[in-house]
């Protein structure tokens, strides 16, 4: 029955109009009005950031923020793989043998995840991280590796929350969401690097045209909270021991090692 309700409210609220009326009112000055008080209550690191809160037109603004120089330290070790985001450690773990990702007692299909099943099987028996980024975090997407970016597509429409009653309640948040997924290449190893809509706002801006990325390189943002998954293919990484669940981490932590 809390299921039932859940996703009844999400349905109602979770429409085009309602979606439209939040961006709209983001992108306005009107929003502006809120940045003191949105900064105060989600606690966000002014002495980070490049600007001044009253610098920000709007909250749509403050969202997408980018950072002072060498506010974030990248690894540049060959062997690593960094933390393409600031967020919280959802889960990590093995991807089975058929192809699925268990979070939350939940099973969620990477063939429904990336749509393609070609590009999925690649990944069976291979390992994934799920990092979730809430609305006092940083926004901004940064390449895990240094490689190729082999392709690129978009999928799904609307999306459910990703925070942990999403996950619990929602149809498939992780693998029907709208998303955006690169395909990098490294060495002959691939990364899928799954960028995952947020509630009411669909909004993951690309911001790399090129077909090479550095490591830590900025490639993309989201307007809102959300989760980034990536998925490594089977034999190829090994995590960190402090990828723990819950644990925090920044742009350009240690997450990984090639093996």
């Amino acid at each position: 029955m809390r299921s039932f309700f859940y996703r009844f409210f999400i349905e109602l609220t979770n429409h085009r109009l309602s979606s439209y009326i939040i961006k709209s009112f983001a992108q306005s000055k009107l929003s502006k009005l809120i940045v003191p008080s949105f900064a105060k209550v989600y606690n966000i690191n002014q002495e980070e950031m490049h600007g001044e809160l009253s610098s920000f037109p709007t909250l749509q603004q403050l969202f997408i923020r980018t950072l002072k120089p060498g506010a974030r330290k990248i690894d540049e070790a060959s062997n690593t793989i960094v933390s393409p985001v600031d967020a919280v450690v959802e889960k990590s773990g093995p991807i089975t043998e058929n192809l699925e990702m268990i979070v939350k007692g939940k099973h969620y299909s990477i063939k429904d995840m990336l749509s393609d099943e070609s590009i999925a099987t690649k990944y069976m028996g291979g390992t994934y991280v799920i990092l979730y980024l809430s609305p006092s975090h940083y926004h901004r997407i940064h390449s895990p590796i240094a490689g190729r970016v082999t392709n690129q597509w978009t999928l799904g429409k609307k999306s459910y929350p990703v925070n942990r009653l999403g996950l619990l309640y929602g149809k498939d948040p992780l693998s029907k969401n709208f998303r955006k997924i690169t395909e990098l290449e490294s060495d002959g190893k691939h990364v899928a690097v799954v960028k995952v809509g947020a509630m009411f706002v669909n909004s993951i801006e690309m911001t790399h045209k090129g077909e090479v990325l550095q490591k830590g390189e900025d490639m993309a943002y989201f307007s809102f909270g959300s989760t980034v998954i990536l998925l490594f293919e089977k034999g190829t990484v090994e995590l960190n021991d402090a990828l723990k669940e819950n644990a925090d981490v920044k742009v350009g932590q240690v997450i990984a090692s090639w093996k």
